[in-house]
């Protein structure tokens, strides 16, 4: 053991108390550890399973003190927590993850940046201040391409497809703040590949997922993803050389498209991502444990895939319908978040599905008409 490693019956600090934050509380506390959860909400998903609870806005520097003085390290649950008011903690506390990859992915300037300076294969971009730059950018990149605010966007939020000159004027609405043009790629599939790795150096990858999306909310999951071997080593390859250079501790999700035989990275996100949430009955080792285990300095093991699966969301106008078919389908695998109020378009929870005829689950699934 050195002083990189935390040990169960330690204190971890989870910022943010949505369902990531729940489920990674889940996971260290079935490894021996205790939980504090610090959230603006205190009847959010994890509240109900941390040993402390702390309310109070992410950026608010007390509460944060609070929260680092009462655990021995800290992790954060999404990427939209406040950088700078970590900074201002006026003790020493341990943030395994560092701030400088949480400034990377909140700012799609940076993150494209970083990209572009490593050289990897990005979609053409161009930073956007005012009209006349967004104007010149488009004789550059040409249509269609996509407006995107570069703090704060998620789930399509923040972003504005643009086909033609007639959809400038609903795209001028973003330009209140910096904005990133980036080329429209016409892409085959959409990836995303969980890479997870610890103070020590070793980094590990869970298989490559293929994700479907409905309204630009991830709407299913399916693992191994239909992609040859070449794409899936690729998208493999892509994510840990971006984990290495970025000296990864924990996970990180990145979101990537496929155009043609060439695959392309599209977005980060330094935490468990919903895509990997198949991993909890589908490998044999989940994301929540590797995320656990790395800021922990814990040996980190390859995830082996146990069975191809299919993951879909439950959104609010599908919450009332899935929870009929647990009296239906007792091999398939439920999750509930336990979130106050079913809103349209909110992640209420998933259901895992194992077999290896992913063709006859996605045809029952459609036969439900629940996604339809």
């Amino acid at each position: 053991m050195n002083s990189q490693t935390v040990l169960p019956g330690s204190t971890i600090g989870i910022i943010g108390g949505g369902q990531l934050g729940q489920m990674l509380a889940m996971s260290a506390k079935e490894m021996g550890y205790r939980v504090n959860v610090l959230d603006p909400n205190k009847y959010c998903p994890a509240a109900s399973v941390a040993n402390h609870f702390i309310q109070c806005a992410y950026d608010d520097v007390s509460g944060l003190t609070e929260l680092a003085k009462k655990s021995n390290l800290l992790t954060y649950e999404f990427e939209n927590v406040s950088a700078s008011a970590l900074k201002d903690i006026p003790i020493s506390y341990s943030l395994p993850q560092g701030t400088d990859l949480l400034e990377i992915t909140q700012d799609r300037v940076k993150e494209k940046q970083f990209l572009a300076q490593l050289k990897l294969p990005i979609a053409s971009f161009s930073v956007i201040d005012t009209l006349e730059d967004l104007l010149d950018a488009i004789e550059v990149i040409g249509y269609p391409c996509v407006l995107k605010t570069t703090r704060g966007g998620y789930d399509g939020k923040g972003q504005v497809v643009i086909k033609s000159f007639a959809d400038v004027e609903m795209a001028k609405g973003l330009l209140i703040q910096k904005c990133v043009l980036e080329e429209w790629l016409t892409f085959d599939k959409e990836l995303s590949v969980i890479v997870a790795g610890n103070p020590q150096g070793e980094y590990v990858t869970f298989p490559c997922a293929e994700n479907l999306h409905h309204q630009n909310i991830l709407h299913q999951t399916i693992v191994p993803a239909r992609v040859c071997q070449s794409v899936s080593s690729q998208a493999s390859n892509l994510a840990l050389e971006v984990a290495k250079k970025l000296h990864l501790t924990g996970v990180l999700a990145i979101e990537m498209f496929v155009v043609g035989q060439k695959v392309y990275i599209n977005e980060l996100a330094p935490r468990p991502h919903n895509s990997g949430h198949y991993s909890i009955e589908a490998c044999d080792v989940s994301q929540f444990d590797l995320h656990i285990k790395g800021i922990c300095g814990l040996p980190l093991a390859s995830p082996n895939l146990l069975s191809s699966v299919v993951m879909v969301n439950v959104l609010g106008q599908h919450l009332e319908d899935s929870l009929e078919l647990m009296l239906h389908h007792p091999t398939w695998h439920f999750h509930y978040y336990g979130k106050e109020q079913p809103q349209f378009g909110r992640k209420m929870g998933h259901i895992t599905i194992l077999s290896e005829d992913i063709t006859y689950v996605l045809t029952a699934l459609k036969k439900t008409t629940i996604w339809n």
